[in-house]
C-alpha cells in the first residue's frame, strides 16, 4: 500500500499508545507528514499520547478514508525521535491553525518521527 497516496485522501485517524504500566490511550490524530514509505511524522501536544510515548516507544495508527467501505490502513509504529523546533514543526503548527482554528497550533510542541514497523489493511 502506498502511504503517500493514501494520506492525501480525507479520512479519520486514531493514534493508540500505552503507558509503561499498560494503560491504553486512543486519540483522534490528523494524517501524518509522509517523509518516505517507512517514516511518518505527527505534531503532538504534551498530553497523554506524547507522555505515553516517552515511556513506551510503540504505537498504533488506524486510518479510515472517507470513501465507502473499509478503505484505510492499520500501522504498527515505533517512535524514532522528537523535535521541539525546526521547519517541519512550524509547518505542522501552521497547518493546525488552518484546520483546527487560529491559535490551535500553539499547543503543538513536538514533531514526533515514527518508523512504520507493519502495515495491515483495516479488515
Amino acid at each position: 500500500m502506498n502511504l503517500t497516496e493514501l494520506f492525501t485522501q480525507p479520512g479519520l485517524g486514531v493514534m493508540s499508545t500505552s503507558s509503561s504500566d499498560g494503560k491504553v490511550n486512543s486519540a483522534i490524530y490528523a494524517r501524518p507528514h509522509v517523509i518516505d514509505e517507512t517514516t511518518l511524522v505527527w505534531g503532538m501536544t504534551d498530553k497523554r499520547t506524547y507522555q505515553n510515548l516517552t515511556r513506551n516507544r510503540h504505537a498504533a495508527f488506524l486510518f479510515k478514508t472517507n470513501s465507502p467501505g473499509f478503505s484505510g490502513v492499520r500501522l504498527a509504529l515505533e517512535l524514532i525521535k522528537t523535535e521541539e523546533s525546526g521547519e517541519l514543526l512550524e509547518t505542522i503548527k501552521k497547518n493546525t491553525d488552518e484546520i483546527v482554528g487560529p491559535g490551535a497550533g500553539a499547543s503543538v510542541t513536538h514533531a514526533s518521527w515514527f518508523k512504520v514497523v507493519e502495515v495491515r489493511p483495516l479488515i
